[in-house]
Formats: C-alpha cells, sequence, structure tokens
C-alpha cells in the first residue's frame, strides 16, 4: 500500500469530493478547510501524488488538472460513520461499478505493521492450536461454528440469539416465534463451514465454482435461484448499484479471481474476496454470507485462523461495506478485519 501523510489523504480527500480540480482549485480547497500551506507546496504534492499513481493529470500548463485514480481510492483515509451520517442520495460517492477498482489493488493491501500484527496473531494462534487433544478440538469447533453462525446471520437481520443457535446446531431445537427460514439460514452456516474446512484445497483462491458451489450451500432450500443472478440487485441504505447483466458479471468475478491469486498473503486474499463478492453481489441473494464464508475458506486453505465476526459491531460492519461500494476505500473494513483476526486468533482453537 502507498504511505500518505496527513497532508496528502487532505488533499485526496478534496479531489474525491469536489472531482477534477486545478492546483489552485485544491489550494483554495485547502485554505477553506483551515489549512495554511502554501501553493507552491500544493503542487509539490500534487506532482508526487500524481508519481504515486494516486491522482491522474489531465491537460496541461494552465489548463492542468487532477483527478482520483482507482488507487487513490482504495488508499483513501475515510470515517465510514460521518459518509454513511449523509442520506444516500446526497453523498459523494460512486453509484456505479468501478472496473478500475480490482485490477487496481496492491499485491499486498496491508502495511509492514498491519502484517506484523496480523502475522504475530497467527504464531500465537498455531501455539495455542498445537496438539490439542481432540475432545477440546471438537468443542472448539463447536464454539466457533456456533459464533459464526450466529454473527454472520445476524448481520443479514436474523433474529436468533446467540443460545437459541447453539441449541439449535447442538440440540437441532428451533427457536418458537420464528420464521422457519431464520433457523435455515444458521444451520446452512454450519454445512458451508463444513464444507470449506473439509475442501481446504479447493479454495485456495476464488474460482467461479468454488464460489458459486459455497453460495448454494448457504442459500440451500431458502428459494434463492443459483448461478450468477441476470436482473439487476440494489442495495438497501446504498446509492451504489452493481452490474446488471451476466456477462459483466462474470468478468467482474474472473477480475475479482485474479486480484485474489495475486494477493501475497492469505489476510490479503480474504479481505479481498469479502469486500469484493460484496461489491459485485454475483448473487441474488446471499452476497454477503456468501463473501464471509469464502474469506474463512481462504484462510484455511492457507493456514490461517477463520473468523466468527463475533465482537463485530452490525452498523460499523454495514457502514465500512458502504464505505467500500461507494468510495472504494479499504480503511474502514480493513480496520474491522484485523482486529476481527486478533480476536479469533486469540479466542479460537481451530486446525
Amino acid at each position: 500500500m502507498v504511505k500518505l501523510s496527513q497532508r496528502q489523504q487532505k488533499i485526496l480527500s478534496i479531489v474525491m469530493v469536489n472531482g477534477t480540480l486545478s492546483s489552485s482549485d485544491v489550494h483554495a480547497e485547502m485554505a477553506r478547510a483551515g489549512e495554511d500551506v502554501s501553493l507552491v507546496t500544493v503542487k509539490r504534492a500534487l506532482s508526487k501524488m500524481s508519481s504515486q499513481g494516486i491522482l491522474a493529470v489531465t491537460g496541461s500548463g494552465r489548463a492542468t488538472s487532477y483527478e482520483i485514480t482507482a488507487l487513490g481510492r482504495i488508499s483513501a483515509a475515510v470515517n465510514a460513520h460521518e459518509y454513511c451520517a449523509v442520506e444516500p442520495d446526497k453523498r459523494y460517492g460512486l453509484d456505479s461499478y468501478n472496473f478500475a477498482l480490482l485490477p487496481a489493488l496492491p499485491v499486498d493491501i496491508f502495511s509492514d505493521d498491519e502484517r506484523q500484527q496480523l502475522n504475530d496473531a497467527t504464531a500465537k494462534y498455531e501455539q495455542r492450536t498445537a496438539d490439542l487433544p481432540p475432545a477440546i478440538q471438537k468443542k472448539e469447533l463447536e464454539r466457533l461454528i456456533i459464533e459464526l453462525s450466529w454473527k454472520s446471520s445476524k448481520i443479514e437481520g436474523n433474529t436468533y440469539t446467540l443460545l437459541d443457535t447453539e441449541k439449535l446446531i447442538l440440540e437441532n431445537k428451533e427457536a418458537p416465534g420464528h420464521d422457519r427460514k431464520e433457523a435455515k439460514m444458521i444451520l446452512n452456516h454450519k454445512e458451508a463451514f463444513d464444507y470449506v474446512r473439509s475442501n481446504t484445497a479447493q479454495f485456495k483462491t476464488v474460482t467461479r465454482k468454488n464460489l458459486e458451489d459455497l453460495h448454494a450451500v448457504l442459500v440451500r432450500d431458502l428459494s434463492v435461484g443459483l448461478g450468477f443472478r441476470k436482473k439487476p440487485v440494489g442495495i438497501v441504505g446504498s446509492k451504489y448499484r452493481p452490474l446488471d447483466n451476466i456477462y459483466q458479471i462474470t468478468e467482474a468475478v474472473d477480475a475479482l479471481a485474479a486480484a485474489v491469486t495475486r494477493m501475497t498473503t492469505s489476510y490479503a486474499k480474504a479481505l479481498v474476496a469479502l469486500l469484493g463478492i460484496g461489491y459485485i453481489q454475483p448473487f441474488e441473494d446471499g452476497n454477503k454470507r456468501t463473501s464471509r464464508l469464502m474469506a474463512n475458506a481462504l484462510l484455511l486453505a492457507n493456514g490461517a485462523a477463520p473468523l466468527s465476526y463475533r465482537s463485530v459491531d452490525e452498523n460499523d460492519y454495514r457502514e465500512a461495506m458502504l464505505v467500500f461500494y461507494e468510495l472504494n476505500a479499504i480503511a474502514p473494513f480493513k480496520k474491522i478485519f484485523i482486529d476481527q483476526y486478533i480476536f479469533a486468533a486469540q479466542n479460537y482453537a481451530v486446525k
């Protein structure tokens, strides 16, 4: 990832909000924001950012202007809560699929410090999971599956409690007063996790086949069509509209598979898959569930700890996803991913 200074982030934000700007326009916006900086300094910063691939230059001479690139969007520091507090139709984000986004993702989207945090967590996880007795392994696996199935379903609006979920998975007892589809959603999560854990060789990267196969397990008996969708879908609370035809959806999934394959760590593979599946929305329903289980499949296949998302705040999760949909910025969700990975490595012992 390109490391940007605080001033560069400020400039990036100005260009992202306002669109194509000249150096004088950027300088004027900096002044309005209370930044005491000279035009010469702004021009120097713009030149450096364009050389980094964060901004693109258009025109020449006095007509020179700057616009944000896909890499610039990926690298932008965004306050997700502030952005999402604005009504969807009044936000400055994108309303359609950015074809330049997935090819622009750096080969490792984590900084050296972030990667070290993740590697340290994995090392401790490996120590904790070494030579576990079979009885403990079984209990740990049950606990992870229960908490993952509960929280992933809750993010989708499922009203089962954690205790309800435990009874359902361990005793096959449905909670009274709930739609039977809620129970099925949870049980499908269990089956999906069992599936990816038993077939790790198939999940070293993302393919159309393993994506469709995983989705089919997650939506079984939920009246959801299988295969890539052929009709448009919308996203509640977002101005972003995903691709609306199967040909472009297929190409986008191919681009996602290529992006995941070129990532240099299991963490980056998992995060790119999680964000990318949600962004493309290849299925008529069940996309985010599929993205979370695919992230776990990639982590398990590459020897890392699986995530339960147990401690994530659902609103923070949704806002971070919306920021990626509309601004293509990964920072808010990357923080969630790192926090959840460290939590998982400290709290579970599943191999």
